[in-house]
């Protein structure tokens, strides 16, 4: 049986990068399915029986349960997704999986292998060693976290029940009970290409881009300056994106920009659009439906539940606390389905996501021991 750091080091080896709508990627390093494939085989290994279910093309959430003695005992959904960030600029080695100095290197490693690793692990003693007071628990590796969270809704959608939900994300092994909500849309401007020797015959979507660029700066300068919410700090807004042109000699024709805004609490994503649309008044642009929309986590309900992970880290770590984070996770997801959820995992958001992203072995080991802990009980 492996050890969970030669688990994780397994899975760190196995790609699942998330295009998030790039086009120019290896094939094959893209998507989750052989990581998903990994788990499957590895419950199968000890007789707990999976089900896959399809999300998008190749693409499948894993769910595996536990059903305890206690017909009447409440119900945990234990959920981790199975995609990383893409890998540009990373100094290691990405899919290493090299061990040194008590760390494990490579994408995933930090958000969130390890802390599906970790969850694995809890949900592997209670198969085995099956405490009396355990509850139902349900595992489920997701897809898409990264981009559209297609795999928690159609994880929600197929009408999966629970009384309390943790989702893994690098917590620092404190618990997350609030963060921003998000949405991603595109803004597109179109000009008319012709020749870069005669650029009077043509207009520059670019440059029009660029005046509508200028204006979205000095609004996200704006938004941010009006009223916090007391928790999770201001409303934010970047543009993280931008594509236009077909050649250096060809004056473009269609430019895009990718748009980036977090929610607070009550705030909409139609609002949210709706309020930079009418800053942006007098420019000509298309703005293109949400890609994504994601809601702001709220503590909502499963307060005895919070209670006692926080006891079960206590027991563990000796302390802990309770936090707000500014980023998004599936926990809104599954929140807004009726499970309270909260977010708990090995790792700090600081690693996420970077150029030579690790997860210290310490905290691996002792979430999957407070999540055991936790179930048991």
């Amino acid at each position: 049986m492996l050890s969970l750091p030669q688990l994780l080091a397994e899975l760190v080896r196995l790609p699942s990068v998330n295009p998030m709508g790039r086009t120019d990627l290896l094939p094959e390093i893209l998507y989750e399915s052989r990581v998903i494939a990994r788990w499957e085989a590895e419950l199968r290994s000890f007789g707990v029986s999976v089900i896959r279910q399809p999300v998008a093309p190749g693409r499948d959430n894993l769910i595996a349960t536990f059903e305890p003695s206690n017909s009447n005992a409440p119900a945990i959904l234990l959920e981790a997704h199975t995609d990383t960030v893409p890998v540009d600029g990373m100094t290691i080695d990405p899919f290493g999986g090299v061990i040194e100095g008590g760390k494990l290197y490579g994408r995933g490693a930090c958000d969130v292998k390890g802390g599906g690793v970790a969850m694995f692990g809890a949900f592997r003693r209670l198969v085995q060693e099956k405490p009396a007071n355990a509850p139902r628990v349900i595992l489920a590796f997701t897809v898409d976290e990264e981009h559209t969270f297609l795999g928690a809704q159609a994880l929600v959608k197929s009408g999966l029940r629970a009384d309390f939900a943790i989702v893994a994300e690098p917590t620092s092994l404190n618990i997350v009970r609030s963060h921003k909500g998000v949405v991603r849309w595109q803004i597109e401007t179109t000009g008319r290409a012709c020749h870069s020797s005669c650029p009077q015959d043509g207009l520059n979507a670019v440059y029009r881009m660029g005046a509508i660029l200028t204006a979205i700066e000095s609004y996200s300068k704006e938004l941010q300056a009006r009223t916090p919410d007391a928790d999770l700090g201001p409303r934010t807004l970047v543009v993280g994106m931008i594509h236009g042109g077909v050649s250096p000699n060809t004056v473009p024709d269609r430019c895009v920009i990718d748009i980036d805004r977090r929610l607070l609490p009550g705030e909409s994503a139609s609002e949210a659009i709706a309020d930079l649309n009418r800053h942006l008044q007098g420019f000509e642009f298309t703005a293109v439906p949400p890609k994504l929309v994601c809601p702001a986590l709220l503590p909502k309900g499963g307060h005895e539940f919070v209670q006692r992970l926080g006891a079960a880290i206590d027991r563990v770590r000796g302390e802990h606390e309770v936090c707000n984070v500014p980023y998004g996770t599936d926990a809104s997801t599954i929140q807004e389905a009726g499970i309270p959820a909260v977010v708990f995992g090995p790792g700090d958001i600081a690693q996420a996501h970077t150029k030579d992203e690790w997860i210290e072995l310490e905290q691996l080991e002792a979430a999957a021991e407070v999540l055991f802990e936790f179930l048991q009980r």
